[in-house]
């Protein structure tokens, strides 16, 4: 018999934060824990699903809130994946989420700064899990699906602008553009830069049915398409509902989808 099977099993763990003192502070506090070994630390969400695949870890601690990839959309990938996933933990600094959305089996919601007493009974639930055996993934669908409905299906974005940090709906946003590496946002109200490194990445945490891909530098919210224009050599732009009317082109990848989409 393995040492995971028996009663007193050891629990390896990835702690999953883009700030270094929170990855430092969580290691800290699972070092107290006997029962726990940390194999890895990763500082983004792309990075721990790297790590998760390497090490294939008991639990996974993972922050929330991360740019690019964040907590919800790590959970994402594993699932579309379809491999075993490692127990959950969601970590955040903000309790903007209704902590009953967490709260269940497979899943738990820690709020920093992270209570010892408060990790060990999560530690406790995810050692009865593995002890009967329970697969994480049907229930971290249930549990991200929960997630999305209590935060009433918006994902916030945030973006600088003049120093300053704002939060902006996503439904706010009529595109965003990417040049030398920048990722620029247009929402209605407000312009800035992004914390997203990669249109990909920006594009993975938004809703796959309003937000379109049209060119390799932009990415459309198709509600706010104001205007097609038919463009040289059959091709076209999308004039947007933004304060300046951005003319936006499509790539000719994209022209049938544009033609599909609005019966051109």
């Amino acid at each position: 018999m393995s040492d995971k099977q028996t009663a007193v099993a050891t629990l390896s763990a990835l702690v999953v934060d883009d700030e270094q003192l929170a990855r430092e502070e969580m290691c800290y506090l699972l070092r107290e824990c006997p029962d726990v070994e940390v194999v890895a630390t990763a500082g983004n969400g792309v990075e721990a699903l790297e790590l998760i695949g390497a090490h294939q870890p008991d639990l996974a601690l993972v922050d929330v809130q991360m740019p690019g990839l964040d907590g919800l959309g790590v959970v994402r990938r594993l699932l579309e994946q379809g491999a075993a996933a490692p127990h959950i933990i969601f970590v955040t600094a903000y309790d903007q989420y209704a902590v009953q959305a967490f709260e269940v089996n497979a899943v738990d919601y820690l709020l920093k700064p992270v209570d010892k007493s408060r990790l060990r009974v999560s530690l406790d639930r995810v050692h009865r899990m593995l002890e009967s055996r329970t697969p994480a993934n049907g229930r971290l669908e249930r549990a991200v699906d929960q997630i999305q409905a209590r935060a009433g299906g918006r994902t916030k974005l945030l973006v600088k602008q003049a120093n300053r940090l704002f939060l902006v709906d996503s439904e706010d946003v009529v595109y965003a553009t990417i040049d030398d590496g920048l990722i620029t946002i247009v929402a209605t109200l407000i312009e800035g830069q992004s914390n997203y490194r990669t249109i990909e990445e920006l594009q993975s945490n938004l809703d796959p049915d309003t937000f379109w891909r049209v060119h390799r530098s932009y990415l459309v919210n198709i509600n706010k398409i104001k205007e097609v224009v038919p463009w040289f050599k059959s091709s076209y732009q999308l004039r947007m509902d933004d304060k300046k009317h951005a003319e936006i082109p499509v790539s000719r990848a994209q022209t049938r989808r544009l033609r599909e989409l609005l019966k051109l």
